[in-house]
């Protein structure tokens, strides 16, 4: 007997023909994929416009939730949420959920673990355990929005993992995130940050993603950022600048670079200084 696979991460085209290859219309394909994205419903029961006829032949085959919600830690002094979700195979991720004012953002994670190890980072103590598969990305989004009550405004890709070392399960996520006829978010809403992989950099610019990109900097020299950010001894600071100089900008896509202050260690005013100079060709 062959084993199920996830429906949930696969493209409208992908659905579309499921249901034609079970000998139905390809536009029940439509309708299942927005109850998935657009309405965030992964019950088939509840899918009261598909036949029932297809819903149990595509129920012999797939399946459509990946994640359970193992616990939630709800702040004490703001309106964030951290999700620990466990997946189908045992594994765990978080998810985190940021409300101020009406702005509500999701930080999603892309791996179990991370190969990065980047020295402020606990994910990386873990160590890189597999990529997340699409379906177990966009789930993160429904399982959040299944639990509160204001609708997800903004998505980011930082939470475990480095979603440019899973670039396509990341970038078919994307693509899902901001059709409108899935979850309907603007491409100006989802930002990606990596911690600098240059080769998925260069293949993100030429492929003219319109998404939001973050750059995890944390240094403003190459010395400093060696010590805590390994991969940089393989990517370094000016072969990114550089990188990030083709990318084309404008208000709506500007490039974002991420800093974070370590005390006596990268937040002096020379620091802040050096950090502006190398910075000041770039908007």
């Amino acid at each position: 007997m062959s084993k199920k696979i996830s429906i949930n991460g696969k493209s409208l085209e992908a659905i579309e023909k499921i249901c034609q290859d079970l000998s139905f219309p390809k536009f029940h394909g439509e309708q299942i994929y927005r109850w998935m994205y657009n309405k965030k419903c992964l019950n088939a029961s509840d899918m009261n416009n598909v036949p029932n006829e297809l819903l149990s032949k595509i129920n012999k085959n797939y399946f459509y939730k990946n994640l359970k919600i193992k616990n939630k830690a709800i702040s004490k002094v703001d309106h964030t949420t951290k999700y620990l979700l466990e997946t189908n195979d045992s594994n765990y991720i978080e998810s985190v959920s940021m409300i101020d004012n009406n702005r509500h953002t999701v930080c999603l994670s892309s791996q179990i673990g991370c190969s990065v190890d980047c020295d402020f980072c606990a994910t990386g103590k873990m160590g890189i355990i597999r990529n997340l598969s699409t379906g177990e990305i966009l789930e993160q989004v429904i399982i959040i929005q299944q639990n509160s009550d204001l609708p997800i405004t903004n998505i980011v890709f930082m939470g475990m993992g480095e979603p440019f070392l899973n670039y396509l399960n990341t970038m078919n996520a994307c693509e899902i995130l901001s059709d409108n006829k899935a979850f309907n978010f603007g491409k100006k809403r989802i930002t990606i940050s990596t911690s600098g992989i240059l080769p998925k950099i260069k293949k993100y610019i030429e492929e003219k993603h319109r998404y939001k990109l973050a750059i995890s900097l944390n240094a403003p020299n190459n010395e400093l950022r060696n010590k805590i950010i390994p991969i940089n001894k393989k990517w370094n600071i000016e072969d990114i600048l550089a990188a990030l100089k083709k990318y084309q900008y404008n208000n709506s896509t500007p490039i974002m670079l991420e800093f974070i202050l370590l005390k006596n260690f990268n937040d002096s005013d020379n620091n802040a200084l050096e950090l502006s100079n190398l910075l000041k060709n770039i908007p």
